[in-house]
């Protein structure tokens, strides 16, 4: 049956198995879609519906692509960020900006998307013949599927909608994996064998691999610590008891520890870049990287051995090699116990924050009691931007694939009620929880009214210090001449001005019953914001 330009790719991503579309009007895609029962969730602000369709992806590992839809002009200049985002975390999106008509689409000052957004995209391309649509799905979904992730752009000019495309022909794209070169995995095998202090650091590659038991089973064969970048943190248990937590801006002291005393690092599913956001890796141990994408290959850290291709795949190959040089798991019972024994009085320094009396509240006290109170294997929570991310991160404790959904290299503030949103839409049954701060809430907040709206109970844990604590440093004349870093609000009654629920808590007897209130709301359908009233805090775990 002869389709229009928007029916047709309203059919081919139903056909893709795209079922949620986030967006903002006016882009005809959103009838199209609905039209087909793809559910449309309309968004205060085009870069959080970015962020929702980057955790709809994140939270099924790929199996459902995220799909966002934006107005021509500025509904596409503002999208930019959240664009920006997805390619800097190597998220597949699929982006359906509508563009200027043809006539005037390459006519200055007209934002043209396919261009302007050319650098933070895995491809761009405007649709200028309708029956051409299917070649340029096709295209666009193969590369959402293959390889390493990123947001794939197809913009569609407003006088396209309705030009006939014809009989639509289109398949599903297949999905399909590489591995790599045998005689590299059998000397990575060797040196993994004959070393003497392995350590293990996973990247956000073993998640989109789904290669979480192929990751315990390396650990275990070799009693090899493992570590994680913040996007890979989840991959590995950390209750696990070769578990040495997760590296970012702050880290824990047994990352540092196993680090700098390793004789071989292997990466796998990881980029390795360096970043504020990031674990320093040191120069002396052997580096294996096993990756993806060759462009990361060297990139920034000099690699000894380079193995390309999905972690799955790599790690099988791997396991096989070493079963003839390790036979049996050897004993982890040296490195847990030193783990421990470099663990123990790291958390001991930290423990008079981590369980602070105080009033205003320690927000290492408000994470130390979330943590704590929560059913840690079925939630999902995420760090935003700044301290909240430094806070929690080192000592949080993620105990299941995806149940801590970790980002920086670009740190948009305000990232983490998005990603809350599009968990909670991709995993229902799940405690879906985004920790930020006055100042995150500050570009993002009015989103909170969608998650009312479109009826998506997740649970905000808000850590207000009325001030921007880690530019107090950076910024002590403006401070103290013009009060630049103070900030303001009530944001707890904001959330009930919207239709949630929403409470201050400023002593520490009430943080627990205010968490276990606020549970009680999202599994009655209603939106919690909890507004911790915290110190100006601003010590990190960091170690070198």
């Amino acid at each position: 049956m002869a389709m229009k330009v928007g029916e047709a790719i309203a059919e081919i991503m139903k056909r893709e198995g795209v079922e949620i579309l986030t967006g903002y009007p006016v882009n005809h895609l959103i009838e199209f879609a609905a039209a087909k029962d793809i559910r449309p969730v309309m968004v205060r602000q085009e870069r959080i519906g970015l962020h929702m369709a980057d955790a709809i992806s994140r939270v099924t590992a790929g199996r459902k692509i995220g799909a966002f839809c934006m107005q021509h002009g500025p509904g596409a200049e503002n999208a930019y960020g959240g664009v920006a985002q997805c390619y800097g975390e190597s998220i597949p999106v699929l982006v359906v900006p509508q563009g200027y008509p043809r006539r005037i689409a390459h006519i200055d000052p007209n934002f043209n998307s396919s261009e302007a957004m050319r650098h933070v995209v895995k491809s761009a391309e405007p649709v200028v013949l309708a029956a051409e649509v299917s070649n340029i799905m096709r295209r666009a979904f193969t590369r959402l599927r293959n390889g390493r992730g990123g947001p794939v752009l197809v913009e569609v000019p407003t006088d396209m909608w309705n030009e006939e495309v014809g009989e639509l022909d289109y398949i599903p794209v297949m999905a399909t994996r590489y591995g790599p070169d045998p005689a590299e995995v059998k000397r990575a095998a060797q040196l993994l064998a004959n070393a003497r202090r392995p350590v293990i650091y996973a990247g956000q590659g073993v998640h989109w691999a789904r290669a979480w038991p192929q990751l315990k089973a390396l650990a275990e064969l070799l009693a090899a610590p493992v570590t994680s970048s913040l996007g890979g943190k989840s991959a590995f248990n950390e209750e696990h008891p070769l578990s040495l937590g997760s590296g970012g801006l702050a880290i824990s002291k047994p990352v540092r520890h196993f680090l700098d005393k390793a004789d071989v690092i292997f990466g796998i599913g990881c980029s390795f870049t360096e970043t504020n956001f990031g674990v320093k890796m040191p120069k002396s141990p052997k580096i294996i990287h096993a990756t993806l994408d060759p462009m990361h290959l060297n990139k920034d850290v000099r690699a000894d051995l380079g193995l390309l291709g999905d972690a799955a795949l790599t790690l099988d190959m791997l396991l096989a090699e070493l079963a003839t040089l390790v036979g049996s798991n050897r004993d982890p019972a040296p490195v847990a116990a030193e783990i421990q024994a470099v663990r123990e009085p790291w958390l001991a320094e930290w423990m008079p924050k981590l369980t602070s009396n105080d009033a205003p509240l320690n927000p290492y006290r408000v994470l130390w009691d979330l943590q704590h109170t929560v059913d840690r294997d079925n939630t999902i929570i995420t760090h935003d931007a700044g301290s909240p991310r430094d806070q929690i991160s080192p000592f949080w404790k993620a105990t299941t694939p995806l149940s801590y959904l970790g980002w920086g290299k670009t740190t948009q503030l305000g990232y983490g009620l998005g990603l809350a949103m599009g968990a909670k839409l991709a995993a229902p049954e799940k405690l879906c929880i985004n920790v930020w701060g006055d100042a995150a809430i500050g570009f993002t907040g009015m989103d909170f009214e969608t998650a009312v709206r479109e009826r998506i109970p997740i649970m905000s844990v808000l850590l207000n210090n009325f001030s921007m604590a880690i530019e107090l440093k950076v910024m002590p004349i403006s401070t103290e001449k013009y009060r630049s870093t103070d900030i303001s609000g009530d944001y707890a009654a904001m959330a009930r001005a919207f239709g949630g629920h929403g409470e201050r808590v400023t002593q520490p007897s009430e943080i627990v019953p205010a968490i276990r209130r606020g549970i009680e709301k999202t599994q009655a359908g209603i939106p919690v914001l909890l507004e911790f009233i915290t110190s100006k805090e601003t010590s990190v775990s960091r170690l070198g």
